[in-house]
C-alpha cells in the first residue's frame, strides 16, 4: 500500500471509533496521537510529558481533546494509574501506525532515491520482443526498490488504461492523443512489406495495386501501427480485396512465414528472418511511413517518478534487435 493510501485508511479507521450521530468533521491531530502513544509506552501522563518536553497539563489537554473528537473514553478514571479502556487500546494501535507513517514521510527528504513504490508499465509486443528486458534491467539498477508490473497489449488499450489511471507509463506508437497525457519521443521504426519467398517470388519493386493482389495481413484498429498503416493505405486509395486481421504481431509473423499473405514488419527487428530465407522484403512505391514511438504518462498526476522512468526509456530504447539482454 502506498504511503498516502495507508494514511487515508488509518484516518478512516480513526473516524469509525466515533458514533456517527451527526455530520460534523472529526479532527484528530498527530500531537494528540503522540500524547496517547507515549502514555501507552511509559505508563503515566507525567512521564509522557517529560518525554515530549511539555507539561502534564498539556498532555492531559491533548487526551481530553482526543476523547472529545473521537467520542471515546480512553482511560478508566476510576483507577489511580493511567489504565486504558478497550477502545483506548484500539486507538493506541492506530496511533502507533499513524506515527510510523509520519516517520516514513519525514525520511523521504533524506533519501537519495525514489521511495519504494509500484510501477505499472504498459508496452506493445514490439517493445516486449526487443528492448523491454534491458529497460527493466535499467529500471532495477536505478531504483532497486521499485516493483514493476508489466502489461503487454495493443496501443489503444494501453492508452485507455493510462488515461483511466490503471497504468503509470506506457510505450506505444504515437497514434493516440489526450490533453491529459505527456509523451516523450523515443524512436522512429521503419516498417516494410514482407512475405514468404515462395509467395512473392523474386524481390522487385511493386505498386500498391500489385501489393493488394495478395491477402493483406493486418493488425486491428486498436493497434497504433495498424492505425498508421490503415491511414497510409487509405491515403494511397488502395483497394484491399482480401484481408485478415489479428491483434497479435507474432500471429501475423507466423502466418506470413507460412505464406498465407503479406504484412508489414519492422525491418531491423525481423531482418534476420530475411537472411534465413524465411521472409522476403517487398519494395513498394511509395514506401511505408516510419512509425514514431513514444513513452507516455499522465500530466495531471504527480509525475516526477514517471518523468524519470520516461528518460530511462529513451536511454534504453532500441527496436533493432530481438530479445535484448
Amino acid at each position: 500500500m502506498l504511503l498516502w493510501e495507508a494514511a487515508v485508511a488509518y484516518r478512516c479507521e480513526l473516524t469509525q471509533l466515533r458514533p456517527r450521530a451527526g455530520t460534523e468533521a472529526v479532527i484528530i491531530t498527530l500531537k494528540q496521537l503522540e500524547g496517547l502513544y507515549w502514555i501507552g509506552q511509559l505508563g503515566t501522563f507525567e512521564r509522557a510529558a517529560a518525554r515530549l518536553n511539555t507539561t502534564q497539563s498539556a498532555i492531559s489537554k491533548r487526551i481530553q481533546e482526543l476523547e472529545l473528537d473521537t467520542g471515546v473514553t480512553l482511560f478508566d478514571r476510576s483507577q489511580r494509574n493511567a489504565v486504558m479502556t478497550e477502545k483506548g487500546e484500539q486507538l493506541l494501535a492506530l496511533a502507533e501506525e499513524m506515527l510510523a507513517l509520519r516517520q516514513r514521510a519525514a525520511s523521504i527528504a533524506r533519501q537519495d532515491d525514489v521511495p519504494a513504490r509500484l510501477l505499472r508499465l504498459g508496452v506493445t509486443e514490439l517493445s516486449a520482443l526487443t528492448w523491454l528486458p534491458r529497460f527493466i534491467f535499467a529500471l532495477r539498477a536505478a531504483h532497486p526498490n521499485v516493483v514493476i508490473e508489466t502489461e503487454v497489449d495493443l496501443g489503444r488499450n494501453l492508452h485507455d488504461r493510462l488515461t483511466e489511471g490503471q497504468l503509470d507509463v506506457i510505450i506505444v506508437p504515437d497514434a493516440f492523443a489526450s490533453p491529459h497525457v505527456t509523451s516523450l519521443h523515443l524512436a522512429r521504426v521503419r516498417n516494410v512489406w514482407m512475405g514468404s519467398p515462395k509467395l512473392v517470388g523474386a524481390p522487385r519493386r511493386v505498386s500498391i495495386e500489385e501489393l493488394t493482389e495478395h491477402t493483406i495481413l493486418v493488425q486491428g484498429n486498436r493497434s497504433g501501427t495498424g492505425l498508421w498503416v490503415a491511414n497510409w493505405l487509405q491515403s494511397e486509395a488502395a483497394v484491399v480485396r482480401r484481408q485478415f486481421s489479428s491483434d497479435s504481431l507474432i500471429a501475423l509473423l507466423g502466418m506470413t512465414v507460412a505464406g498465407l499473405g503479406v504484412t508489414y514488419l519492422p525491418l531491423l527487428c525481423f531482418e534476420p528472418l530475411v537472411a534465413e530465407g524465411k521472409l522476403a522484403i517487398i519494395p513498394t512505391e511509395p514506401e511505408l511511413p516510419d512509425i514514431p514511438y513514444v513513452v507516455s504518462y499522465r500530466k495531471d498526476l504527480p509525475n516526477a517518478f514517471a518523468a524519470r522512468v520516461a528518460e530511462l526509456a529513451r536511454e534504453s530504447c532500441d527496436f533493432s534487435r530481438q530479445l535484448q539482454s
